[in-house]
């Protein structure tokens, strides 16, 4: 049998941060009509080509 290869591994990412950061980061993404985790998604995926956020 041929061994197939893994599925690239999904990370839940947990953040401890304060209300009214949140809530401003959340109305910001509202504002642009983006969804919160589009915008972290975003950024990781720049951080992982580039190293830079």
């Amino acid at each position: 049998m041929a061994a197939t290869p893994k599925a690239p591994q999904k990370m839940r990412l947990d953040y401890n941060i304060d209300r009214p950061t949140y809530d401003s980061f959340v109305r910001a993404c509202q504002s642009k009509g983006y969804a919160p985790n589009i915008i972290v998604e975003r950024l990781m995926r720049r951080y992982i080509e580039t190293g830079q956020v």
